[in-house]
């Protein structure tokens, strides 16, 4: 599988989102934020951080550079984009995702572990765990309330389009500490092929980082491409 990581101003977690997919067995490539065209690619993935310093609302300067036109056209055709914690927040201000993030129930920044229950285990990016796993994921941000008018939230719902939920586990603190409403902490388009998600499975790839339940989204995805090819 060829992959491409998008590097925007305040990136945090570009080289260990790299790190990770090589991992799995990956071809990645880093992309600049100022690139005009992106490399012929099977995933893109937009990583965490404070892209642009997070200035105006989270993703929303990221969401307007060179690089998202060619981002967007690879998402409309079909093709996979995945994007995790600030990249999360530039999908649904780039119109990929829908819903918004706003800052912490708490106004606090969050880093802790949380646990997922995943929704839907027929995707790319889930085919390696089981719909009603539950995993341990770290969070790490301030702008991840996830957030939909009643009607868009009811179309997500209604059609499948959460991906994970924050639940209970081992005490932590509150499972949705973020106070995303209906526990939402991943979703994906309607197509399937692009999916955001606030917590960080980068970071929990490699049992040396104190867990692997992460590591399952990066060699489900290199497992499908490598078996369609």
């Amino acid at each position: 599988m060829k992959a491409a990581v998008v590097v925007f101003p305040g990136s945090n977690c570009d080289r260990d989102t790299a790190v990770a997919l090589r991992q799995a067995g990956a071809d990645v490539t880093m992309v600049w934020h100022a690139d005009s065209d992106l490399p012929q690619v099977d995933l893109v993935v937009l990583p965490g951080g404070f892209a642009y310093g997070d200035y105006l609302r989270s993703g929303a300067m990221a969401a307007v550079t060179r690089i998202m036109r060619p981002v967007v056209e690879h998402a409309e055709a079909g093709r996979l984009v995945l994007g995790i914690c600030n990249g999360f927040q530039v999908l649904t201000e780039a119109r990929l995702l829908d819903g918004t993030m706003l800052p912490n129930a708490s106004l606090k920044f969050i880093c802790r572990d949380v646990h997922l229950k995943v929704e839907r285990d027929d995707l790319p990016f889930t085919r390696g765990y089981a719909k009603g796993q539950s995993i341990r994921v770290p969070l790490a941000n301030h702008d991840g309330q996830y957030f939909a008018e009643t009607e868009t939230l009811n179309r997500l719902e209604g059609e499948g389009q959460v991906v994970f939920r924050y639940a209970e586990g081992e005490s932590f603190g509150p499972h949705n500490p973020n106070g995303s409403v209906n526990d939402i902490a991943g979703v994906c388009n309607a197509a399937g092929n692009v999916m955001g998600m606030m917590p960080h499975p980068e970071r929990v790839a490699d049992a040396r980082h104190g867990g692997t339940d992460g590591k399952a989204l990066f060699t489900g995805l290199v497992d499908l491409m490598a078996s369609a090819a």
